[in-house]
């Protein structure tokens, strides 16, 4: 069926679940490979632990595949915005080292406040592997904490940033669980009945993938393993080590709304989080039919008289609770989450009372992060940022540059200059929301205006970010190459090709600047049994589902010049 937007599917799917809840009390780079020079990973310092030695892959050429190691991605230079000088290698300098998590979908898979029922229209509304989310992202923090430095610079990892949908429904008890993994500690992946699964995947309804039912649905007829006893696993308590390196956290959209578009409380519907009915369709298949029909059309329509379906009553749970927007900065601010620090990992006393989601911070010596804040609490998949945090980010910029623009005209001023990164959740082209925050009615700035902005600060390296579960690197260029900068997007560790980025900021000490960027995996391996418990053969599982979803995108892995990289830049200290 023709695709449609996840804020279509999700805004049908909220009329749909509104009337229920009544009755029941970017692509990858446009850049030609041809203008990319490929090389080997002998340029490293140590590839041990990264894509540049070895990535998942299929083996087998069709069907349901299970995964090995198959060759590592190549490094490709990309000089889009400058030209590499030989000898930069030995004459390089290490600045910062960096690693992204990003999009990790941390999800209370039992939820009644889901819409597993619309996958078939927005695939995202039902992964089969989603109930292994924790013992996935407990696996890529082992794997950091294994790798321990940048491949390319050597440099120990100065922090690690995870750019938003950290959680996937904003819910209490998934913001608990994404804590843990981060900083360590217990992680009980259960919710409701702790002695039962009673989420979709136990119906025995055929639209869902039901490991432990006989049933042939839709995923085991393309053939998923019928796997006895899994949820039992799945459910078990396990433990993450906690990274070994200090941590910073940047809101997501997921963080902030109903399944990452809703307004809060739309319809009323935050009693359906902590309740016992789950709306999952209607009984008239016309009404079914009508509601796809209105999602195709972007709109909120559905049939009229489509009762819902036999109240599907689940446990309810008080930790599936919404937080807030404070809630989220105030949780980030316990002391059993500090793990390696900082304390409040970017939110400040200031973030925590006003609920303000945006910061800067020390990466490195010279080196300044910048984390954004593009959610609309408006809700909606797409962000912006507002005007209060449009005029801090750019007095931020001005007081770390020596040289920027204003209005076209040159400014300059004593003082050191910083190398600056920012990152957000939202890309430059998903900014485009710009409905008014109805707790702050400001204007709002979108992607392109921001794109602008940034063009005024020379010291600007790049732009980190995800959102679009997609691996893609955008040179964002100016006719003074000084003023040029890259956009870094990531795609994300729930959907396949799960991956986070670390990123080596080095100055040749040429004129020019080197940012490596280098894709890493979990640590889980490439296939284990099906019949183990442990976190890396769970995390193992979570990776193979991922890659056989039927909803599967190849386009998220994005190509050569998405992966492993140098991306040149000229100097703007030099």
């Amino acid at each position: 069926m023709p695709p449609i937007s996840r804020r279509s599917f999700l805004l049908a799917g909220a009329g749909a679940l509104g009337a229920a809840a009544l009755s029941c009390g970017r692509g990858s780079s446009a850049y030609a490979l041809d203008r990319a020079l490929t090389l080997g990973a002998g340029r490293a310092v140590s590839s041990a632990g990264t894509t540049l030695e070895q990535a998942a892959s299929p083996a087998g050429a069709s069907g349901y595949r299970r995964l090995t190691a198959g060759p590592g991605y190549p490094l490709t230079v990309r000089e889009d915005l400058a030209t590499g000088k030989t000898g930069r290698d030995d004459r390089r300098t290490a600045k910062a080292s960096i690693v992204q998590f990003t999009d990790l979908h941390v999800v209370d898979a039992q939820s009644p406040m889901r819409f597993e029922y619309l996958h078939q229209v927005a695939g995202s509304a039902f992964r089969p592997h989603e109930a292994l989310g924790t013992q996935g992202a407990a696996q890529l923090v082992k794997r950091v904490n294994d790798i321990k430095k940048g491949p390319f610079s050597g440099r120990p990892f100065d922090c690690v940033v995870s750019t938003g949908d950290n959680t996937d429904n904003h819910e209490d008890v998934e913001l608990e669980w994404f804590l843990s993994v981060m900083s360590g500690g217990k992680i009980v992946p259960n919710t409701g009945d702790l002695t039962r699964w009673e989420g979709a995947q136990t119906t025995g309804d055929t639209l869902y993938y039901n490991p432990e039912h006989s049933v042939q649905d839709m995923y085991k007829k393309v053939g998923f393993p019928s796997l006895p006893g899994y949820f039992k696993r799945a459910t078990a308590a396990h433990t993450s080590v906690g990274l070994a390196t200090p941590w910073y956290s940047v809101f997501g959209n997921h963080d902030d709304s109903i399944q990452g578009t809703l307004p809060p409380n739309f319809l009323g519907m935050d009693a359906i989080y902590t309740g016992d009915c789950k709306f999952t369709g209607f009984t008239n298949d016309a009404a079914n039919k009508a509601l796809v029909d209105g999602l195709r059309k972007g709109g909120l329509q559905t049939a009229d008289g489509g009762a819902s379906a036999s109240p599907w009553k689940v446990t309810p749970d008080v930790r599936r609770r919404p937080f807030s927007p404070k809630e989220y900065i105030e949780r980030h601010r316990r002391e059993a989450y500090t793990g390696p620090g900082p304390f409040g990992h970017g939110f400040d006393a200031e973030a925590a009372a006003t609920g303000r989601g945006y910061y800067s911070f020390r990466i490195a010596p010279g080196v300044t992060g910048i984390a954004m804040d593009s959610t609309n609490r408006a809700g909606f998949t797409d962000g912006s940022i507002g005007d209060e945090q449009w005029h801090w980010l750019k007095s931020t910029l001005r007081a770390g540059s020596s040289t920027y623009w204003d209005w076209g005209f040159k400014h300059t001023h004593a003082v050191t200059d910083e190398y600056f990164v920012l990152f957000s959740h939202h890309t430059s082209d998903s900014m485009g929301n710009l409905l008014l925050d109805p707790g702050k009615l400001e204007l709002r700035h979108a992607g392109f205006e921001l794109l602008r902005m940034l063009h005024d600060f020379p010291n600007v390296l790049a732009w980190v970010n995800g959102h679009t579960h997609v691996n893609a690197i955008t040179p964002q260029g100016h006719d003074d190459p000084r003023r040029a900068f890259w956009e870094i997007n990531t795609a994300s560790h729930t959907d396949f090709p799960q991956h986070a980025r670390i990123i080596d900021v080095c100055d040749n000490v040429d004129g020019t600047v080197s940012m490596f960027t280098t894709l890493i995996e979990s640590a889980a391996p490439y296939e284990a049994s099906y019949t183990s418990g442990t976190q890396a053969s769970l995390a193992s599982l979570y990776r193979e589902l991922s890659f056989n979803d039927i909803h599967y995108d190849a386009a998220r892995e994005g190509h050569a010049v998405d992966h492993n990289t140098e991306l040149l830049l000229v100097n703007p200290h030099a």
